[in-house]
């Protein structure tokens, strides 16, 4: 296993950055704050690159479209929840791909007089 846990043949789309309205405060729900977006899908890419075919693989601009559509969507109150959304819609989309993981960062976080670099959820999710 990799640092994903998802297995060796993969496609990574690290650091995408959206701007969205998600949390449990109101003024994150009015103000947006970014969202840096990692996802990584398992699945065997030894065909497309047999073949330079892009049908024997996943288009990952299909998959960076549909996390920024959930990002930029409506608003919801848990990063846990943003993330599960992203995992399922790449696994809805993509019959071929095995496992996605998926890291949502909210950086700059504020707690209190803290802040943090960040807050990180990290979620695995297989047919």
């Amino acid at each position: 296993m990799d640092e994903w846990g998802i297995g060796h043949d993969r496609i990574i789309l690290s650091g995408m950055q959206f701007i969205g309205y998600h949390g449990t405060r109101p003024e994150e729900n009015r103000l947006g704050q970014r969202f840096v977006v990692d996802v990584a899908v398992q699945l065997d890419l030894q065909a497309a690159g047999v073949s330079d075919d892009l049908s024997q693989t996943v288009d990952y601009s299909q998959i960076h479209d549909r996390v920024r559509e959930i990002v930029c969507g409506p608003p919801l109150k848990l990063t846990e929840a943003v993330a599960e959304r992203i995992a399922a819609a790449v696994l809805h989309d993509h019959p071929t791909v095995v496992a996605v993981a998926v890291r949502v960062t909210k950086p700059g976080v504020r707690l209190g007089e803290t802040i943090l670099a960040g807050s990180i959820i990290d979620i695995v999710r297989r047919r």
